[in-house]
């Protein structure tokens, strides 16, 4: 079994060469085609003027493609660390990232470079660029071109270099969060870290060398990346997919066959609603959610849709990838659970006191395994808050290796299935009570009227917090906030109930597709000022 990233395709490759791995479009590669290209990417790495070193960060800012697989997994096998940058982000972010990574390699196209090239001028520790559909007489002084980095003629001794050895635990990868409370930052995910995720997931989605993924998550959230991992362990293939619209993803899933699909909420409320034609029922054997809670309205439609389909629930965090899922069997008994843990991991509750919680006492989770990153990049503070061992009162039983404190608060009933209640830092306090945004939006997303929904807690004077929902309603001009008002007061305590509702034709989404809730918040920073007497 691979122990390394980049062994994930070369592996594959040795054992089943001629076997799909991936398509973008109508281009295909196979096993040993991808892993010809990637050895000849890692050569041309580091050879050169600027050589790629061991640990060093190459930065990946590119869509779905070829190149930017290859890219990945060719730093890796020539000991470096690649830094998948969302393709979303504009010129400052990149720049930010750049920065901060220390990035010496930044793999780019030549339109992008271009936006980027006034920005990243003074970025001093990227002494190397190379650019994908660069023509040759226009590249710029100081660029290389992606085409020279790989030449088209793979030859025999190429497959006998010998590239740096990397130490399995070292760093890997560089994953940026989304950067909901201020600068993103960078996780470090070891080889071991991605490795052991994709045993992990692979194992109880059951993937095969039968199967066909459907990649539409950018590879710069982990999931995203996930996507990838666990087809090239098992020998499945993978689909490159850029959608404008939801109907392209459910077209891609019937032109391509996929048999699996994952996703996040905000896009699956926007698939459940579109009708699925039974070229695309027919082949997709599961599809998973993870990025926040499926609502159960949306989870029932699909359902519907797509009756021969498992439905996989997951909760994961990037400094521990993932660490629960719902078993298919519990869906319709317990949908709004999170489920156990996934296998490999250990998942604990645990309360203020430092102690085990009982059955539906609320804590927060605490993922312990080898899932559990290397921490934050550069971060040494912030790393210390988030990475820690147990309590010590626990470490005698559970052991004292360093757990990811994940900020979320959670609880277990009975039989140790596992609920989210909410962030800390996202749970209204009004009146006194601590509110769940996610239980609001569970109920709101049942009502007709709704098509997305946030429920945040804004500053008010008299409440402390007050609720505010941010709604794009199914039909703007069919929209009755009055009758939303009293679905809400027939269904919800009184102190749960809406102090406001503003109507949007979208909301704004992060760069890997969650609602904004920082910027909506931001947004509405003062609205209850402008409401109180």
């Amino acid at each position: 079994m691979p122990t390394k990233f980049h062994q994930l395709i070369l592996d594959t490759a040795y054992n089943n060469p001629n076997a799909l791995a991936l398509q973008h479009k109508n281009e295909k590669l196979s096993y040993q085609q991808l892993a010809s290209i990637i050895r000849q990417a890692a050569l041309g790495l580091v050879d050169g003027d600027n050589p790629l070193l061991p640990l060093q960060r190459v930065a990946i800012y590119l869509p779905k493609q070829f190149e930017s697989v290859i890219a990945m997994f060719a730093t890796t096998l020539a000991g470096g660390v690649f830094v998948p940058v969302n393709p979303l982000l504009k010129p400052k972010q990149v720049s930010y990232l750049l920065v901060n990574s220390q990035a010496s390699v930044l793999i780019t196209s030549f339109t992008r470079f271009k936006k980027l090239q006034i920005e990243i001028q003074d970025v001093s520790a990227t002494n190397r660029i190379i650019l994908t559909n660069c023509p040759e007489e226009q590249c710029p002084t100081g660029c290389s071109r992606w085409e020279d980095l790989v030449l088209e003629t793979f030859n025999e001794s190429t497959s006998n270099t010998c590239f740096p050895s990397s130490d399995a635990n070292k760093m890997a990868a560089l994953l940026y969060t989304s950067g909901s409370t201020g600068r993103p930052k960078g996780v470090v995910l070891s080889h071991t870290n991605l490795v052991e995720g994709a045993k992990s997931v692979a194992s109880y989605l059951n993937n095969t060398s039968d199967d066909k993924l459907l990649a539409v998550l950018p590879f710069s959230f982990d999931y995203g990346l996930s996507q990838l991992t666990t087809a090239f362990l098992t020998g499945a293939s993978v689909v490159l997919l850029e959608y404008l619209l939801p109907r392209d993803v459910i077209n891609a899933i019937a032109k391509f066959q996929i048999t699996g699909l994952a996703a996040v909420p905000p896009l699956w409320i926007q698939l459940a609603s579109l009708e699925w034609p039974n070229e695309a029922r027919q082949n997709l054997r599961y599809f998973t959610n993870t990025g926040g809670a499926m609502p159960k309205a949306t989870l029932e439609q699909l359902q519907q849709q797509l009756p021969n389909t498992i439905p996989f629930l997951m909760y994961g965090l990037t400094e521990a990838f993932r660490s629960t899922y719902l078993d298919p069997k519990e869906v319709n008994n317990r949908p709004s659970s999170i489920g156990k843990a996934i296998p490999n991991a250990e998942i604990f509750v645990i309360n203020d006191h430092g102690e085990i919680c009982l059955a539906e006492e609320e804590g927060e989770l605490v993922h312990k395994g080898v899932h559990v990153s290397l921490g934050y990049w550069q971060a040494a503070e912030k790393t210390a808050e988030k990475f820690r061992p147990l309590p010590i009162n626990l470490q005698p039983q559970f052991g004292s290796g360093i757990a990811a404190w994940s900020g979320d608060r959670v609880k277990k009933d009975r039989d140790g299935f596992i609920y989210f209640i909410g962030r800390k830092d996202d749970l209204i306090k009004s009146s006194g009570y601590r509110i769940s945004p996610s239980e609001l939006e569970e109920l709101l997303y049942s009502h007709s009227s709704i098509d997305e929904v946030a429920a945040l807690g804004l500053p008010h004077e008299r409440l402390g917090q007050g609720i505010l929902l941010v709604i794009k309603p199914t039909n703007e001009e069919d929209f009755n906030q009055k009758q939303l008002i009293q679905f809400c007061k027939q269904n919800l305590p009184n102190y749960m109930q809406p102090h406001a509702i503003e109507l949007l034709n979208s909301l704004p989404r992060n760069p890997n597709g969650k609602i904004n809730r920082t910027l909506l918040s931001q947004n509405y920073a003062n609205l209850f000022e402008s409401k109180l007497d």
